[in-house]
């Protein structure tokens, strides 16, 4: 019985020791800050809400902490879409004033390497703009920050939340510079090929719920010569 004892202490505490240097390793550098944050060029930026509740539609496996909305929307339970999520949500312009329609699919990434600081997520945005035109977003995130700051602190809290300020730039890729790719699709984007990046901003969080407080927001970088008068 006490080998039994010793091995179930082993495991446990070899599972402590993983998750702390998991979360503690020293050699995780910080995400960077986007280039499209500081830059020069002409901007689009659009908001939206990233409370599954709060946009038009929501789904997942029907098993994740975020719940599915509306309730009767069918779930993503088959396998080979088990680990996909799509939102279909209203695009705020720099005013809060509707501006569009976006649809966004992503999926956990199999080259998700947790040692490395790298939780990734694979997604793609379709974003139409009444009057603009649309544009496609193809992109590659990583949620570690937002995992080790938001998410582990609110599973360490006796009340299983977290409350707070965090903001981050998610998108991680393809780009060299921890851009998106956004290609235009009709429209005053037609042809244009752009660069793009997600942020998150989150001000409250529960282990049973997921986000209760939070907003994303899309900033794409327009050509040099690009579309007169937006911003």
């Amino acid at each position: 019985m006490k080998y039994v004892i010793a091995l179930v202490l082993g495991v446990f505490f070899g599972a402590v020791i993983f998750a702390a240097g998991m979360i503690y390793n020293p050699f995780i550098s910080k995400q960077k800050l986007s280039p499209i944050t500081v830059t020069d060029l002409q901007t689009i930026t659009l908001a939206f809400s990233g409370v599954s509740t709060e946009n038009i539609l929501f789904t997942n496996d029907g098993r994740s902490r975020v719940d599915t909305y509306p309730e009767d929307v069918p779930e993503l339970w088959e396998r080979p879409i088990r680990q996909t999520s799509a939102m279909v949500t209203v695009m705020r312009d720099a005013l809060n004033r509707p501006a569009g329609i976006g649809v966004k699919i992503s999926s956990l990434s199999e080259k998700t390497r947790l040692f490395n600081g790298e939780m990734l997520v694979d997604s793609v945005w379709y974003v139409y703009l009444p009057g603009k035109g649309a544009f496609f977003v193809e992109q590659v995130e990583n949620y570690w920050g937002y995992f080790k700051e938001v998410v582990y602190p609110a599973y360490r809290s006796s009340a299983n939340t977290w409350k707070g300020n965090w903001l981050g730039d998610v998108t991680f890729g393809p780009g060299a510079l921890a851009t998106a790719k956004v290609t235009g699709g009709s429209g005053k984007f037609d042809g244009m090929d752009m660069h793009g990046v997600e942020s998150l901003s989150v001000r409250a969080w529960s282990v049973a719920r997921g986000p209760v407080s939070a907003d994303g927001r899309l900033t794409i970088e327009l050509p040099p010569v690009a579309i007169p008068g937006e911003e």
